[in-house]
């Protein structure tokens, strides 16, 4: 049976949020969280390719560009339901329930134990760390880097591309539903993003910096 790698995060009342934050950035806030597992990274090109061959699923729009799809970077131009069909394949593959993350379960593995900063460092600023100055230079997705990497072994939290959560947000009637995301983006000017922001997109959309990684209960 196939296995993933995942790093196990204990159950625990987490402070998430920012002191100040900002226009996309939630408050300072005391949360509740069951344990769980995360992916070390975000699903790549390689693994997505699997789930192409065997079920004929549509493939993300993107793979014709050879910046997009190289085998060891993340998938991209999923949508949020390609994302979970994904995981409920890869599910009955490998015999573990795997999910999308909530935006609280995500914020808390890309803080890696850290609370109340910016930063899963601190609140110095990403360009004031030389290991991540090849990264913010990229023009395209990159594949997971120790540079990236947090004190939970955990890449690409921060930066590379968004990733899908399994949170809805709230809209307005008659729109389409749309679904939370969190992390970086190698498409924007700044490629670092606070692991306390979130921003939203309907679910059906499919852009070149959004991908998802895989979770499970404890």
């Amino acid at each position: 049976m196939t296995r993933v790698d995942l790093v196990s995060i204990p159950a625990g009342t987490w402070t998430l949020g920012v002191p100040e934050p900002g226009p996309t950035e939630l408050p300072l806030r005391r949360v509740e969280l069951p344990a769980f597992r995360a992916a070390r990274a975000p699903v790549t090109n390689a693994e997505h390719a699997l789930f192409l061959e065997a079920t004929g699923h549509e493939p993300p729009p993107f793979l014709d560009d050879p910046a997009l799809a190289a085998p060891e970077q993340p998938v991209v131009g999923v949508s949020w339901h390609d994302a979970t069909r994904y995981l409920a394949w890869l599910s009955a593959e490998t015999g573990e329930p795997l999910r999308l993350p909530t935006c609280d379960e995500r914020e808390v593995a890309a803080r890696a134990g850290r609370e109340r900063c910016r930063w899963p460092w601190g609140d110095e600023p990403p360009e004031s760390r030389p290991e991540l100055a090849a990264i913010a230079a990229l023009d395209r997705p990159h594949a997971p880097a120790e540079a990236c990497a947090n004190a939970w072994g955990l890449s690409c939290l921060i930066d590379n591309v968004h990733e899908w959560c399994a949170d809805e947000a709230e809209g307005r009637p008659g729109r389409p539903a749309r679904r939370l995301s969190c992390g970086g983006s190698w498409r924007h000017r700044v490629r670092f993003t606070s692991p306390a922001a979130r921003s939203s997109l309907p679910a059906d959309r499919r852009y070149a910096d959004y991908g998802f990684r895989l979770f499970a209960q404890g």
